[in-house]
């Protein structure tokens, strides 16, 4: 859009700050659950993305995925991203229905960019995490069809010197949690690994290998969940969110640590 076709609202029409406001305006088929095929979810071939998982350590959060994306009882994908970056201090898992949970992550990214060019300054975590909540529940209609979309979001407070985690329902009901949180098919069996041995005071590399082992857990567990792939060197993705920001760990580093963990090289490990 250039600059003589940009759009001008009334007096007591502008939606300031919300990108999504400004969809709903302009291009309403745009906003996320808006215009949901009207047939039963039984005859969508629909690409399921699992799992995800958010850990809270000493300085900050780490997020993690696996790669694989399931369609029915086929694998649809080996190499699927599942952890994007909100911004420079959030971070999104995604899980369920891939296609619309990408959309909604690309959606969010606009609307906090919008929101610090409307208003000079970035929403606090709390105020994302209830932008993020009240786009999960627009796309409760396409919900309530199979195209499920429930993320987690995670990201380092400024204000407050700390990792936080946040949970959602399918109706964007959101929640806290104290430490851990993880989400999709194999999210129960990674979370009962997490839980036995997470503690307040882990360190960076403590959490990320804590994040390998329950995504190995739950790919032992869980078939839509895909374990590392040595041959293919397929490994989970993995971000650290901390006082840097939200930083990718490199392929390397993942698969150094992945491949030691599988040998039980380090203590502990029991996979």
């Amino acid at each position: 859009m250039n600059e003589s076709s940009l759009p001008f609202f009334a007096r007591g029409m502008d939606p300031g700050p919300s990108f999504v406001d400004v969809l709903r305006r302009l291009a309403p088929h745009g906003v996320a659950g808006s215009g949901a095929p009207d047939h039963g979810s039984a005859l969508i071939d629909t690409v399921h993305g699992t799992t995800v998982v958010a850990i809270r350590f000493a300085s900050g959060v780490i997020m993690a995925g696996d790669r694989r994306a399931t369609s029915g009882m086929s694998i649809a994908s080996r190499r699927i991203e599942k952890v994007f970056a909100a911004d420079d201090f959030s971070g999104i898992g995604i899980a369920g229905a891939a296609g619309p949970a990408v959309e909604l992550v690309k959606l969010f990214q606009v609307q906090l960019e919008h929101y610090e060019k409307i208003e000079g300054e970035g929403l606090s975590l709390d105020g994302k995490a209830n932008q993020l909540g009240g786009m999960v529940r627009a796309n409760l209609p396409a919900a309530m069809q199979g195209l499920v979309v429930v993320p987690l979001f995670a990201g380092y407070d400024e204000r407050r010197g700390i990792g936080r985690v946040f949970s959602y329902d399918v109706t964007g009901g959101k929640y806290e949690e104290a430490d851990f949180q993880t989400n999709g098919s194999g999210g129960v069996h990674a979370r009962n690994w997490i839980k036995a041995t997470w503690r307040d005071d882990m360190t960076r590399d403590e959490a990320i290998d804590l994040a390998l082992r329950s995504l190995f857990a739950a790919a032992d567990e869980d078939a839509a969940t895909g374990g590392p792939d040595l041959v293919r060197r397929i490994f989970p993705t993995v971000a650290v969110i901390d006082t840097d920001g939200f930083t990718s760990v490199s392929d390397d580093e993942i698969a150094t640590r992945a491949e030691a963990l599988l040998g039980g090289r380090e203590e502990g490990a029991g996979l």
